[in-house]
């Protein structure tokens, strides 16, 4: 198979699910509005449950949910039916998810949950089907064709179930007003939490802190500059900072001053230095350096010297 024809499946295989998801615009009608109601409304969790590739789906809906405020858990549909069922409470939500609506499993399950009169949202693509008629809601994710050639492997009506789980969790969002900060408790080990919770104390309080005066010779200001590895030292007078001395203006002084053994840091100092408060957040940090192509910038707190923030710094926290 040549190049081109391998390229050609690609974007036929792109083509194919795009369509179907701008099919699914058309077909979110007044039953999506109220399920989502209900969901806010309720006072339980919500169950996702599925067999085969709809099961990874429900799986991933769940983490979704989880992650934007809404409390939901897995349940696998064959499982269900042999034990699990004990996971649904008196207040719990489920959803099932089937591309037909009539797998076994869906119609040995369904009955189940409706005697523990709970209420059902089905994601389904057969309305038709038995999970069509015996759900209390029904999300419509009709698809014409897979993407597979054969129109057998779950691929395009997948992705139509994935998309329709993930309206409902932005529009569950939206109703709870869950903010960025809310976000960031949910993920507080990953980069996305680091970007809405780290602040540039976090970061100060890691690192050395190098600091000179005014008067310092320039010895020990490259003395000071190695020590504490930052690549650059505050000039600081009666506790304020007064100007900043980096490794390139060190470069710079030797080349234009082969002996500078009579220079002190006043000499060299850039005034006006680049600060951030030591109170913000680290990602204000990477606007800064990335406006100003800098790599570090001097944090201050009530207008006293906190510390230095390196480019490093933020890319070692997944900031950059």
């Amino acid at each position: 198979m040549q190049a081109s024809e391998i390229l050609q499946i690609a974007k036929s295989t792109i083509r194919n699910e795009a369509q179907a998801i701008e099919h699914l615009i058309s077909l979110i009608n007044q039953d999506f509005a109220e399920a989502v109601q209900y969901i806010y409304n309720s006072k339980g969790r919500v169950i996702i449950t599925g067999i085969g590739k709809s099961a990874i789906i429900a799986q991933k809906i769940v983490a979704t949910l989880n992650s934007t405020g809404t409390p939901a858990i897995f349940m696998h549909a064959a499982d269900a039916i042999h034990g699990d069922l004990g996971n649904i409470l008196k207040d719990d939500v489920v959803i099932c998810i089937s591309k037909s609506g009539n797998t076994p499993e869906i119609k040995v399950l369904v009955p189940l949950i409706k005697n523990f009169d709970n209420k059902i949202i089905a994601i389904t693509g057969n309305t038709d089907s038995f999970l069509g008629q015996q759900a209390d809601f029904v999300l419509n994710a009709y698809i014409e064709e897979e993407a597979c050639p054969n129109n057998l492997a779950p691929t395009t009506s997948t992705t139509a179930q994935l998309v329709m789980g993930d309206s409902l969790a932005v529009a569950l969002l939206k109703l709870r007003g869950f903010s960025s900060q809310d976000f960031a408790k949910y993920h507080p080990g990953g980069t996305l939490g680091k970007k809405l919770y780290l602040r540039i104390s976090d970061i100060t309080a890691q690192n050395m802190k190098p600091q000179v005066t005014p008067e310092t010779s320039m010895t020990d200001v490259i003395v000071e500059i190695s020590e504490k590895m930052l690549g650059t030292t505050a000039v600081i007078e009666n506790n304020h900072v007064v100007g900043i001395i980096t490794d390139g203006d060190i470069r710079r002084m030797i080349a234009k001053n082969k002996d500078f053994t009579s220079l002190k840091a006043k000499d060299v100092m850039g005034s006006n230095p680049k600060t951030i408060d030591n109170t913000a957040m680290a990602v204000d940090a990477k606007e800064i350096l990335e406006k100003h192509g800098i790599s570090q910038l001097i944090a201050v707190e009530n207008s006293t010297y906190a510390g230095i923030v390196h480019i490093h710094n933020l890319i070692k926290e997944g900031i950059i």
